[in-house]
């Protein structure tokens, strides 16, 4: 039986903008950031109350998993926005909101109630999409 997840992927174009981003905007802290490939290197990062989560910031390149064909499918995905990689919490969101916006993040929706949270959308600086959502303290 499945107990739990320990690492989740998010794809990235460019390694060093991902880690300026998750650790500078978002407040991610590095977990794993060492050489890994000729040009790549593994990079997890954990959410500051949740470190036993790493995401794994993995650069889209040729070699190893991915040939050209798929590096150039995969990018052009990722910079259109088309995966929406996971949903954030926060105790605040309107402060995170505006903190967040203060350091650059750009974001697709802002702080909104819907019937099953209250929530923003943003992207990261390669594009993928995340729904930050405020904890139901009331529930």
């Amino acid at each position: 039986m499945i107990t739990k997840v320990t690492h989740m992927c998010v794809y990235v174009l460019d390694q060093d903008r991902a880690y300026d981003f998750y650790v500078n905007k978002l407040g991610f802290r590095v977990h794993t950031d060492v050489p890994m490939g000729k040009d790549g290197r593994w990079l997890t990062v954990t959410p500051p109350e949740q470190p036993e989560l790493e995401i794994t910031l993995f650069l889209v390149a040729e070699g190893g998993m991915f040939d050209n064909e798929s590096v150039a499918m995969m990018r052009q995905l990722i910079q259109k926005g088309t995966f929406g990689a996971a949903v954030f919490t926060c105790n605040d969101l309107m402060a995170t909101y505006e903190e967040m916006k203060a350091k650059g993040v750009v974001f697709k929706k802002p702080p909104t109630k819907e019937f099953y949270a209250y929530e923003a959308l943003f992207s990261d600086d390669s594009g993928n999409w995340f729904s930050l959502s405020q904890v139901d303290t009331e529930k």
